[in-house]
Parts: C-alpha cells; structure tokens; sequence
C-alpha cells in the first residue's frame, strides 16, 4: 500500500508538471509529445490480451454457465441506467444554465475529425458488435466485438468438463503475466502522464492562448464540468448505498482516476483501474467481467458531455428544442455513449447520430474542438469511476448476497 502511495503521488506530481511546463513554455512540449504517444502505446498494447484473459477467466470461475446470464444482464441494465442518469443531469443542468446563448462566432465547416461519418448512424452501432475478423477489431481498438466473443468462447468452455481445464489454466496464466507486465508500465506512468498533458496544452499555444479559447466558451465548459461533477457525486451515493464501501475506495481509486485524466481513454486506463479494483479488495470474478465491459459500454462521463453539447450546439445556432426533441436528445445520447470507443475523442464522432437525429448542423462541432481535448480527459475520469463503482455495486447485489454467485475463493 505505501508503494501504491508513493506511485499515486508520483503520478499527480507528473500531472501538475505537464500542466505547469504546457502552460508556460507552450509549443516547445510538443518535443516531449513522443514520449507520452511511447507510453499510450505501451498501455493498448495490453489491452487485449489482457481483456480475453480477463473475460475468459472470469467467466469460466463462475462456475453454473446460468450465473452468466443473471451477472451480464444486471450489468448491463446497471450501466444502461448510470449512462441514462448522467444524460439526464447534462440535460437539466443544460436548460438551466443556457451556456450557448450569445455566442456569435459560429463554425460552417465539418471538422476533419468527423469529416467522412456525417452519415453515422444507430445502425453503425449495431453493426459494431460482430465483427468477422477479430484481428483486424483488435487492430482498431473495437473491444465489444472481442468481449462477446470472448463471453462466447467462455461459456463454451465450461460445457466441455475435464478437457476444457488445460485451456482454462493457460488464460488463468496469462492474465497473471498481462497484470505483472501492467504493474512494470504503471512505473513510466508519471513521466508518460507528464508528456501527455504537457504536449497536448503545449499544442494549444500554452497557457495565455488556452485561457483565450476557454473565455469564448467559458459557461460551456463551466456547464459540463458542473454535470460531470453532480454525476460523479450520484456515483459516490450509489456506492455507498449499494456497496457499503466510501472514502477508502475512493482513494483506492485514485490512480486509476489520474491516470484516466491523463491519457483520455478508458481503454488505456483499463489495466490499472482493474489493479486498484482488485487492491480494493473487489472480488475478481466481478472485476474481469464488469470493468472490462464497462470500459467498452460504460461512458457516463461522454453521455452527459454529449447531451449538454448537443444543446449548446442548438442554443449557439438558435434552434428552440423543445420536450420532445429533447427527449430524442436523451435516448440518442444514452446510445451513442454506449457505441463510443474508448480511445480520445471518440465522443465527437458518436455525437454525429445525436445532432443528426434532432437535425442540428454538424458543423457546430466545430465550436468545440479548441477546448475538447481537455473535457475529454475530465469526462474519461467520470468514464472510468462509473466503471468502478459498478463493479463494487454488482459484486455486492450480485456475488456477496450469493443471488447468482456462490461463495468460493477467487
């Protein structure tokens, strides 16, 4: 634990260092921007291996192949409910504010971000979950198709008795080495989370230009930290009423949170934020199926930005929405979050249904790119703490009270 300590420190110390030599020394930390892409790198490299030993392990240490069907589909309906929760608050926080009235300088052109998917759509989302090649999934960070084959793969090995125990022991160990070689990584992550940040405010012009761009869309930006923050808080309420764990979990989480803050994907963070579950004391059986699957399904943090965008977006071009619209907004959201990548700024191209779907311009993406990259690290962190309080809330409703899991060593 002290030695967790000493990397949770050395890992804000790296944040603030990032923050600090951006803001000051502006374009020059575009030299260090190779060291933060090295270290990324280094993080998705483990991602999959890592997620089919997880998911396949976990799966097989439950035993009855039925326990599967009441632990998926209580995860599932858990995150369905959070990611509608979080839009809602974005909703209602949206109309009270009202941040896009008066903003004049308006965007008519598409982003290259989102130039080539205006035609994104619900369907694309669907289309997303059977791939026919998982190599070439893997290849493009597109985990949901990996996890359900995986689930597959699984439930097939635990039909199969005595001859499916060698391929069990084989994924048992490697999930073993994927989490040595992950707790080796997190050593490089104060220098890896200090270039990242320090190269990404570098790119901005440093601090006087970034607080220039925050200026002009100051009560957007004040708007969605105010929803993620209230989220985060319902978070914190739910895991303390369902789980009965508080502030020692909190801090467990901590690293996880950083690190999710520095490197804007919950993919990247999804090895350590299973490390610090597990140090929680989660049961592991909970940990290799609902992180995993949280951090593919699971995005409160991006719902919730995508939902006051939208609106901020009609409010900046001066479309009246009204109830019905959105309500649209709110369903569309709580989709598109769930078909969101877990990579940075996936949630710009997600938001293409949603603007679509209520008939607002897609060009007023483009009011929000100087300023995303920033949101988007701070919404990761919302991603990535609703992914851990749901696997301590689904291992007490569903595992400790023994409704679906008995009680066995994990």
């Amino acid at each position: 634990m002290q030695h967790n300590n000493k990397l949770l420190w050395a890992i804000l110390i790296g944040a603030l260092a990032g923050i600090f030599s951006g803001w000051f020394f502006g374009h020059a930390m575009q030299s260090v921007a190779w060291v933060g892409k090295l270290f990324l790198n280094l993080l998705m490299l483990t991602i999959i291996p890592l997620i089919v030993a997880a998911v396949i392990t976990g799966i097989t240490s439950l035993g009855d192949v039925r326990k599967l069907g009441k632990l998926g589909g209580f995860t599932v309906l858990y995150y369905l409910s959070t990611t509608a929760i979080a839009v809602l608050v974005g909703l209602v926080i949206v109309n009270i504010i009202q941040p896009g009235i008066g903003i004049t300088e308006l965007s008519d052109i598409i982003p290259d971000k989102v130039l080539g998917k205006e035609k994104t759509g619900i369907e694309d989302i669907v289309d997303s979950l059977i791939k026919p090649n998982l190599v070439a999934a893997a290849a493009e960070s597109q985990l949901l198709p990996i996890i359900l084959f995986c689930l597959a793969f699984a439930t097939a090995l635990t039909t199969i008795g005595d001859k499916g125990k060698t391929v069990i022991h084989f994924f048992e160990g490697l999930n073993d080495v994927m989490m040595k070689l992950v707790i080796w990584i997190m050593y490089l992550s104060p220098i890896g989370i200090f270039a990242l940040i320090a190269s990404k405010l570098g790119a901005t012009g440093g601090g006087e230009a970034f607080w220039q761009e925050m200026s002009s869309v100051g009560w957007y930006i004040l708007t969605v930290i105010i929803g993620l923050a209230i989220h985060a808080v319902i978070l914190l309420i739910i895991l303390m009423t369902f789980s009965r764990r508080g502030r020692d979990y909190v801090i467990h989480m901590l690293r996880a949170l950083l690190m999710a803050f520095g490197t804007a994907s919950s993919a990247a963070t999804l090895p350590l934020t299973m490390e610090c579950a597990i140090e929680a004391k989660v049961d592991k059986r909970a940990v290799k199926f609902v992180l995993p699957l949280g951090a593919t399904i699971n995005m409160d943090g991006t719902a919730l930005y995508e939902a006051v965008a939208v609106m901020f977006i009609a409010q900046a071009y001066g479309f009246d929405l009204g109830i019905t619209q959105q309500a649209i907004i709110f369903v569309t959201a709580t989709f598109a979050a769930i078909g969101a990548a877990a990579i940075p700024s996936a949630g710009l191209v997600t938001m293409i249904i949603v603007l679509t779907a209520v008939g607002l311009p897609i060009e007023g993406i483009g009011l929000l790119l100087a300023i995303d990259w920033f949101l988007d690290r701070i919404r990761t962190a919302v991603n990535v703490w609703g992914d851990s309080v749901g696997a301590a809330v689904i291992e007490r409703l569903l595992i400790d009270s023994n409704q679906s899991v008995t009680s066995k060593p994990s």
